[in-house]
């Protein structure tokens, strides 16, 4: 249909972008998905592929994209998201959030389309400032383990701003606190599904530190309506999506443990370098300008995200 509105969305094939592909789908879009698969999976998509609104191409947004026709919004979610992959692809995860951000950028002034990116709570690195609001500056070493991440993230913000003031393009910038839900891939080494994939397989659960420090949760479903707000919205500076319940980690797995009904025992291992002790969103800005706060409560979610593990065990 000519009047439909066109999106692009990087890294389609993941966790978060391929929720965001049926979410535009239903809302209908037609939808472009754009992953190179490094740390994306087909299967998330799959679903997707017999419908006339969905096309999908296979490729590196670090190099030149192009997509022909009209594009109304692009959606840059590209980026390997857990400590287990961009340890393992440190330069790529640079890459991604620099020259794929640039590129798409440009993509985006030629469509003369609207542009969001997806941040993240580590531009806060270990915050100092808690619960972080948008205009805390963050606490990153940008030459640690963690810092190609946090560091092309907050280029990612950066460029993204500075095309919004010098070129006048629509942009948009959320920045991602936890999230979990189905299609998180058991080995990705966040929280939620070590410890759901330790204690449905009877392994110990593992806790880095001494599970004192602490995460806040959102539903991948909460998540995706605060992004589409978002996107929706005339607003171009930085706001905070996630899920202002704080639990210790320590605490999280104790949930796991007790919902699973697993015999796992929690046991401590040292903490990562440059682990942050405390993460909680201040969503103060996303109630007031987007109307949006969570929905979905955590022994709700937790089940739903169970029972899809479960049948992938």
């Amino acid at each position: 249909m000519a009047d439909k509105k066109t999106i692009l969305i990087t890294g389609a094939a993941g966790f978060l972008g391929s929720h965001l592909c049926d979410r535009f789908i239903s809302e209908g879009f037609k939808v472009v998905g754009m992953d190179n698969l490094i740390t994306g999976n087909l299967k998330n998509i799959e679903h997707l592929f017999p419908l006339a609104d969905f096309e999908f191409y296979h490729h590196d947004v670090t190099k030149f994209v192009h997509v022909p026709g009209r594009v109304d919004y692009i959606l840059h979610f590209a980026s390997p998201a857990s400590p287990i992959d961009y340890l393992k692809i440190p330069i790529q995860t640079l890459k991604v959030g620099s020259l794929g951000t640039h590129n798409l950028l440009g993509l985006a002034r030629v469509k003369n389309a609207r542009f969001l990116i997806a941040s993240t709570s580590e531009v806060y690195g270990d915050p100092l400032v808690h619960p972080q609001t948008e205009d805390y500056w963050g606490n990153v070493n940008p030459i640690g383990p963690r810092g190609v991440y946090d560091e092309a993230k907050r280029f990612q913000e950066a460029i993204t701003m500075a095309y919004h003031t010098y070129h006048g393009l629509e942009t948009r910038i959320v920045r991602i606190f936890n999230t979990y839900g189905p299609r998180m891939r058991l080995d990705d080494g966040r929280a939620l599904p070590a410890f759901m994939h330790q204690a449905l397989t009877g392994q110990d659960i593992t806790v880095f530190g001494d599970g004192s420090q602490t995460r806040s949760f959102c539903y991948v479903g909460d998540l995706v309506e605060g992004i589409y707000r978002l996107l929706m919205s005339d607003y171009p500076q930085p706001v905070n999506i996630g899920n202002p319940v704080e639990i210790t980690i320590k605490e999280f797995a104790e949930e796991v443990v007790a919902l699973t009904g697993s015999k796992s025992k929690i046991i401590y291992k040292p903490l990562p370098t440059d682990d942050p002790k405390q993460r909680k969103p201040d969503i103060t800005r996303a109630k007031n300008i987007l109307g949006w706060e969570p929905k979905v409560s955590r022994s709700e979610g937790l089940k739903i995200t169970l029972d899809y593990f479960k049948a992938i065990v």
